[in-house]
């Protein structure tokens, strides 16, 4: 509690202090953009964005961080460090690449020859950069006709490792203007499975047909090759190795989002009025694979496919005196998963703790440190909002408080979870600079009896730059 207060008093601290506020900074305009001719048709664009996360955890029962007993653990690490360059080499030819590191802490997230001693490349150190992005497009029908005007109907083609996801918009979340302090990681359904961090290579189409916008695409996903359940009737990523399909499509009652780029926004601050409805799937066949019985001599395995289906509602409006600058965004989805029989998967983001083999209390269910049931075949409810306060109350600081809400049902397991998350954003420079503040609360499952038995929480703040 103690480390908490303190991490609060920080948060604080920081509210109060000098900037200037911008959705985008008004000294940033487009940003770090090269014109290579006069009219500014061919370009490149650069793109750069670092999120550190202060943090203090509860951690689950039975939980070792770096071989020592802990019930809770605090740290500093880099959640994000990015660079993406955009080259619009004509206008209908775009190449896009995006390269990056995520989740290191003083404990993991390091090389992959990092190793278990104290040196240069002991753990958590010198993390590998990776490609997030690398994709080539071309305008079959451009957004924009020859004589300036907006065309009805736009069409364009890629390939590549891309993100042009199917299933829900926060499946193409953009990670520089979330609500929340980050996406609630079942948006990603297949992530560092099938994918490579919610890429995969792929063919994609995308457009807009009047205030319709559409992406559809055809993936061949990463080969995944888990060790089969003991347990009969529990699927496990083992894909056969067929196409992936996906897609989708919204309908956007009011001011139109640019699809330039997949990355949706979290919210606008109130610079546009925003009412879409949208639906998506994914679908791979043979996606995933379980024993039929438990007879050593006899029991047989069965390939399962995977069907994923969302619908969702957005929205970021303005209200009250224009003057005043105070918007309302709201987010709602909700997640159909099929992977087959009672398929559960649990993730811990940043995750510092390991399984204590001495523990003799009620163990944790989802794993050690901050680990928590993330995906699994069943349902998911998800919801999140806030309000942007009015400007009298900073001139050269916002406010935009949160609350988000996760309702999950999964097959595997005897009770619903219900996960909440609440805080704020102080936004010095719109979200090119901006603190956020967040508590997490989630529930603890028995090993044994599948049911709640405890909650656990979590407080982050972020130091978030982007230019």
């Amino acid at each position: 509690m103690k480390k908490k207060l303190l991490l609060l008093t920080i948060f604080a601290a920081f509210l109060y202090g000098p900037t200037s506020f911008a959705q985008g900074s008004p000294d940033y305009g487009s940003g770090m953009k090269l014109n290579i001719d006069k009219e500014g048709t061919k370009n490149i664009r650069f793109i750069f964005w670092n999120q550190v996360w202060l943090r203090s955890v509860d951690n689950n029962p039975g939980t070792l961080v770096n071989g020592n007993q802990e019930s809770s653990t605090w740290d500093i690490g880099a959640r994000r460090l990015r660079f993406l360059a955009i080259a619009q080499i004509s206008p209908r030819y775009l190449i896009l690449t995006h390269v990056g590191i995520n989740n290191q802490t003083f404990l993991n997230g390091g090389a992959a020859g990092t190793a278990a001693t104290t040196g240069g490349y002991g753990p958590g150190k010198k993390p590998g950069l990776f490609f997030h992005d690398a994709w080539n497009e071309y305008a079959v029908l451009p957004a924009k006709k020859s004589d300036g005007t907006t065309a009805r109907f736009s069409l364009y083609a890629g390939a590549g490792l891309h993100y042009w996801n199917g299933i829900s918009r926060m499946t193409s979340a953009s990670t520089l203007n979330f609500l929340t302090v980050d996406a609630p990681i079942f948006n990603w359904p297949l992530i560092e499975n099938s994918d490579q961090f919610a890429r995969q290579f792929g063919l994609y189409i995308k457009g807009r047909l009047d205030k319709v916008g559409y992406q559809f695409h055809m993936n061949k996903p990463f080969a995944t090759n888990t060790a089969m359940n003991v347990n009969p009737n529990v699927a496990v990523d083992r894909n056969t190795g067929k196409s992936a399909w996906g897609g989708y499509v919204d309908y956007q009652f009011f001011d139109q989002e640019s699809n330039v780029l997949p990355f949706r926004v979290g919210t606008y601050m109130g610079t546009k009025k925003v009412f879409n409805i949208g639906a998506g799937f994914y679908q791979n066949t043979e996606g995933t694979e379980s024993w039929t019985d438990t007879n050593a001599a006899t029991k047989t395995s069965q390939k399962n496919d995977i069907l994923l289906i969302s619908v969702d509602a957005f929205a970021d409006l303005p209200i009250g005196n224009k003057e005043r600058g105070m918007a309302i965004t709201a987010y709602s989805v909700f997640y159909n998963y099929d992977f087959g029989p009672n398929y559960l998967r649990s993730i811990g983001i940043m995750n510092t703790g390991s399984v204590d083999p001495t523990f003799t209390g009620t163990r944790a269910a989802e794993g050690a440190g901050d680990a928590r049931y993330s995906i699994g075949t069943g349902g998911i409810w998800y919801t999140q909002a806030g309000i942007l306060l009015p400007k009298q109350i900073s001139k050269k600081v916002r406010f935009q408080p949160f609350a988000a809400l996760a309702m999950k049902d999964f097959d595997a397991l005897q009770e619903q979870g219900s996960y909440y998350d609440i805080g704020a954003n102080a936004f010095i420079d719109g979200h090119h600079a901006k603190l956020t503040a967040q508590y997490s609360s989630r529930p603890i499952y028995d090993n044994a009896t599948k049911k709640v038995f405890d909650r656990k929480g979590e407080f982050i703040l972020q130091f978030q730059i982007y230019l």
